[in-house]
């Protein structure tokens, strides 16, 4: 059937019972993405099948990891300079309904991995098969890269779904369990991994019937008068977390679906490509696909050996102690250290609930409870690979500890500082062993912030730089190296966009437009409730360090009343109630300053060209990076250094002299500007 047919990527297998068994296992990868190479070879065997007309086709995927995790966005980049984009989304499209018309059954059998192509793959199948394994996910996560499933993947998933389960799929890109694809629709049958192909041949021959309620459910909620509702309160929906300016994918795809339905696939496919192809080639999805890659060769620094079973930690306070739960939960052998058992409890008690969250199996969680361990006499320095000190920020206090766990701390073992903001060159003095001893800073909350800042210093060896990036990777952060100076690279670029927003709010500046000015740019979460979040009491000790750093006094104004620290005493800059901050409502005459912005978003920048003009990180990408996942900039706009390009440096240095002649010293332009 298939011979004359050169094929690196696919192999074959034609039945005695008439169907064709096609294994995607690709040469060159670990893992299946759809590269034009994989493309051209499937376009072959499609042309040859749909020739001879076999009983039945099963897709399946020869890798251990999972079945297609999408298309290969390393080549994005070409394609756009080459001017592709459009062709490259036809030719994917055109290929999938090819294989959606062909003239007998296709099923696709998934296990692992299942995402953005690899659904619309299996999307275009007739059916779907998936494998009950933990690992099994299957999601059309394309949002998240600033366009929408553009190789027929929309059109056929509201096609199968209905409006409702297709949206919810790819509004939130989130990937489902096989239990949750089956309850929508999305799969045919869930099995156990061992029996996934023979239920997959077995579906090729008998086929199977969707739900009556579910093809009600499709056909209703893609009429033209349920179109034009349901779109309406979708973008209502999303503008409450996204604004059109800075993520149009959604609103688009939301808009194509109202227009064209999917009563006419080939109107509906035609109008796909258009729309993806326009995002794909605008700011916001190519600033998204190299936020992604920046995220891919963060978890590639330190490869996968990084030789560390046992982790102690000492300090069991928020911090230290939900870095040792996080640990646990990720593998490890943990043991929690601090001076009495009365402080290690409620870091205990912290962990039990966000088990009961994340784990639903009892046994499991019972088995991660178990690798999480109180230690009050510090018994677990002995047999740590890795000690991490997360105590209260004052450095004779963490050398007198370092001192202490020096004298039974193995060979090999790393020595580590949670500290956020004291130069690793103070810390490694009367270090026994420095090349061992580095600073590891993880964020708050440890599970929900995806960097942690690999400190580094001149006495540090590499090999222990790489096994910490490792080790993140294992526990599932983004490691970045950074240089030990005060404040390293987050903290550093943080404090001077939260003092201004201090002093702004102190010249009267209502704090509800200043967090606004900053959403509008794009930022996660406004300044005023940002400060209120860490607490004023750390805000101001940091910009005291940062400060003495640059040489210059703290501005005027940035005080700590005792008991109004911010969220954790209920008042700061806002009062807090049920966690959440009370804003006072802006008179609605108050005109905000014009300069407000500008004010705000220029000192981030203004330290970020600071930070990459000493080297306090590598190059450009990686500073983008930590930024973006350790404070949540704009990702759209692609880093501070990338959009202070985007947006022209030269015009972005005259806007801070001219701010600085006009609000001071502390606008003038850092070094940097010109190399940019």
């Amino acid at each position: 059937m298939f011979e004359g047919l050169r094929l690196q990527h696919w192999r074959t297998q034609v039945r005695a019972d008439g169907i064709v068994v096609l294994t995607l296992d690709r040469a060159d990868q670990n893992v299946n993405a759809l590269s034009r190479g994989v493309l051209d070879e499937l376009a072959s065997l499609v042309e040859r099948l749909a020739i001879e007309k076999p009983k039945g086709v099963v897709f399946i995927s020869g890798k251990k990891a999972g079945f297609i995790p999408g298309a290969d966005i390393k080549g994005f980049e070409a394609i756009h300079a080459r001017g592709e984009t459009f062709d490259w989304i036809r030719s994917g499209q055109l290929l999938f309904d090819r294989i959606s018309k062909l003239p007998f059954p296709t099923v696709a059998a998934i296990h692992g991995h299942c995402m953005g192509g690899g659904t619309e793959l299996s999307l275009a199948c007739r059916y779907r098969v998936a494998s009950n394994a933990d690992n099994t996910r299957i999601g059309l996560p394309e949002v998240k890269l600033g366009i929408y499933p553009g190789w027929g993947g929309s059109v056929r998933a509201l096609k199968l779904l209905g409006a409702p389960a297709a949206f919810d799929l790819m509004l939130t890109g989130r990937g489902l369990r096989a239990s949750q694809a089956r309850a929508i629709g999305l799969v045919d049958k869930v099995v156990e991994g061992a029996l996934l192909e023979d239920a997959a041949i077995e579906l090729a021959k008998k086929g199977i019937q969707r739900p009556l309620k579910q093809r009600l459910t499709a056909w209703a909620t893609n009429t033209w008068l349920a179109r034009q509702v349901l779109a309406n309160m979708m973008v209502k929906q999303v503008s409450r977390k996204a604004r059109k300016e800075h993520y149009p994918a959604p609103f688009a795809m939301i808009e194509a679906w109202r227009r064209n339905g999917v009563g006419n696939v080939g109107k509906a496919l035609m109008a796909e490509a258009k729309a993806v192809s326009k995002l794909a080639t605008g700011p916001t999805a190519m600033n998204l696909v190299r936020v992604f890659l920046l995220m891919e060769r963060l978890k590639g620094l330190g490869g996968k050996d990084h030789g560390i079973q046992h982790v102690h930690v000492v300090g069991a306070g928020v911090m230290g102690g939900d870095i040792a739960a996080w640990a646990a939960f990720r593998g490890f052998n943990v043991t929690l250290q601090d001076r009495e058992m009365k402080f290690i409890e409620p870091a205990l008690k912290r962990a039990d609930e966000f088990y009961a969250k994340k784990i639903k199996d009892e046994a499991k969680r019972a088995e991660t409870r178990a690798r999480l361990q109180a230690d009050v006499d510090g018994a677990g320095v002995a047999k740590a690979d890795l000690v991490i000190e997360a105590i209260y920020e004052n450095a004779e206090a963490k050398h007198a500890l370092f001192k202490k766990a020096e004298e039974t701390l193995k060979p090999g073992a790393i020595l580590a500082t949670n500290t956020s903001s004291i130069a690793l060159e103070i810390l490694r003095e009367g270090r026994t062993d420095a090349a061992r001893f580095a600073g590891l800073h993880f964020f708050n909350p440890v599970a929900m912030m995806p960097l942690v800042e690999i400190v580094q210093h001149d006495g540090l060896d590499a090999e222990t730089t790489r096994r910490l990036a490792a080790f993140c990777k294992a526990i599932d952060k983004l490691p970045v190296p950074v240089a030990g100076t005060p404040g390293f690279l987050v903290n550093r670029i943080l404090a001077p966009y939260m003092q201004e927003a201090i002093l702004l709010f102190k010249e009267g500046v209502p704090g509800a437009v200043i967090d606004k000015a900053a959403l509008k740019f794009g930022m996660p979460m406004g300044p005023i409730e940002l400060v209120d979040t860490v607490g004023l009491d750390v805000a101001a000790s940091v910009g005291k360090i940062m400060a003495a750093f640059h040489g210059q006094p703290l501005p005027e104004g940035l005080t700590v009343e005792e008991g109004k620290r911010g969220k954790k005493d209920g008042q700061g800059l806002y009062k807090w109630e049920n966690s959440k901050a009370v804003k006072p409502q802006v008179p609605a005459d108050y005109k905000a300053p014009e300069d407000l912005e500008d004010r705000l978003i220029l000192p981030l920048v203004n330290e970020a060209v600071s930070c990459l003009a000493d080297g306090t990180v590598a190059d450009a990408d990686l500073l983008d990076a930590g930024v973006i996942f350790g404070t949540g900039f704009a990702p759209f706009r692609g880093g501070p250094i990338a959009h202070a390009r985007a947006a022209g440096p030269a015009k972005l240095k005259a806007t801070l002299e001219a701010l600085a002649a006009k609000h001071g010293d502390r606008f003038k332009p850092r070094p940097g500007w010109d190399a940019l």
